[in-house]
């Protein structure tokens, strides 16, 4: 592994850590007593989980062209870990009712057809990287979970007001993710019919 690939796969580490310390966080688990919840230190922990996922995701590649190490495998091995991160995210979110199931399923079942269609198009010998449609399906992705964990930040703080606002915010912006990721599957879709 390269390492653009090493910084990759700290991704596939950060994603389930994220699901623990969220349950955790969110007292899912009813050992509230026992981590001392009114000190909210799994919430600074989610964040910097949060803020570490999606560094890694804007570094890896810029590693893999400044080293000259862009491979078959990067170009696939990227967005699985893109996946397997935001979709914990989502989980996490859709599990305590932040964000709604419908619009997650339509996005679990794209990122799949689109994993999909990337195995297809390995065994024709071409690696498809991402699109345009994509990328700005990522920057989307980013935004619902940023919101969420602020909404569920200025909750833990007490300002109800402003988390609902940042509720309200991750709920349009989701909803916006779920029609990009439907759009953006089409686009890779049409790209496997042509190749």
């Amino acid at each position: 592994m390269t390492i653009a690939d090493k910084v990759t796969f700290s991704r596939i580490i950060l994603a389930p850590v994220f699901f623990i310390v969220f349950l955790l966080e969110m007292d899912l688990f009813g050992f509230g007593a026992l981590f001392s919840f009114q000190i909210p230190w799994l919430l600074i922990i989610l964040w910097l989980l949060f803020i570490a996922s999606e560094i890694t995701d804007l570094i890896d590649g810029k590693i893999a062209r400044s080293r000259n190490e862009v491979s078959e495998f990067g170009k696939l091995f990227d967005p699985f870990s893109d996946t397997l991160v935001r979709m914990t995210y989502f989980l996490c979110f859709v599990v305590t009712l932040t964000l709604p199931v419908i619009p997650f399923l339509l996005i679990l079942y794209r990122e799949f057809g689109v994993l999909f269609v990337r195995v297809l198009m390995m065994k024709k010998g071409v690696a498809m990287g991402a699109s345009w449609g994509g990328k700005i399906k990522a920057v989307s992705y980013m935004l619902t979970g940023l919101c969420c964990l602020v909404q569920i930040t200025f909750d833990h703080l007490g300002y109800i007001s402003i988390a609902e606002i940042f509720s309200v915010a991750a709920f349009v912006i989701f909803i916006i993710s779920a029609g990009i990721a439907i759009i953006s599957f089409i686009d890779y879709f049409i790209r496997f019919l042509k190749s």
